[in-house]
């Protein structure tokens, strides 16, 4: 897996355009990613984890939290698209002040992610349960900053 890119080289390949804030569909993410990560909690406390389920756990997770760094690009006025758009979206927790080992997961999980889609991959219960950790904690962090900017 190569080390992830800078946001800026995003925005110079055109893989992330400048547009005008799109609060209402921000909006509409952080409220997805709400019910998302509702249904997560209480998928965890009614179905046991295992090795057959793990990937689709880590799925859920993965949308949940690519959703809410949607919803802060589109309220900073940003839009990824294309081949390299999901990689842009995790570039861009640093701009949002994430701390380097949790973008550095999550861009592990967004690898992971694409190869379950594309390859076949298929991960276990160990890995799904660190995930869940890095989400619960994570979406929280994400959440706050957030709500700190449709505040405004």
């Amino acid at each position: 897996m190569k080390a992830i890119r800078r946001f800026d080289e995003f925005i110079r390949e055109n893989i992330v355009k400048k547009q005008s804030p799109d609060k209402s569909r921000s909006e509409y993410l952080i409220k997805e990613s709400e019910n998302s990560f509702n249904n997560l909690l209480e998928k965890i406390e009614k179905i046991e984890l295992k090795d057959a389920n793990a990937n689709d756990y880590v799925k859920s997770c993965y949308d949940i939290l690519m959703e809410l760094i949607r919803a802060k690009m589109l309220l900073e006025g940003y839009n990824a698209s294309g081949f390299g758009a999901h990689e842009a979206e995790v570039a861009y927790m640093r701009i949002m002040g994430i701390d380097e080992r949790d973008v550095q997961f999550a861009n592990q999980l967004r690898y992971f992610r694409n190869g379950m889609l594309y390859y076949g991959t298929i991960l276990d219960k160990t890995y799904a349960e660190k995930v869940i950790t890095f989400t619960k904690r994570l979406y929280r962090q994400l959440k706050e900053l957030i709500q700190n900017d449709i505040a405004k």
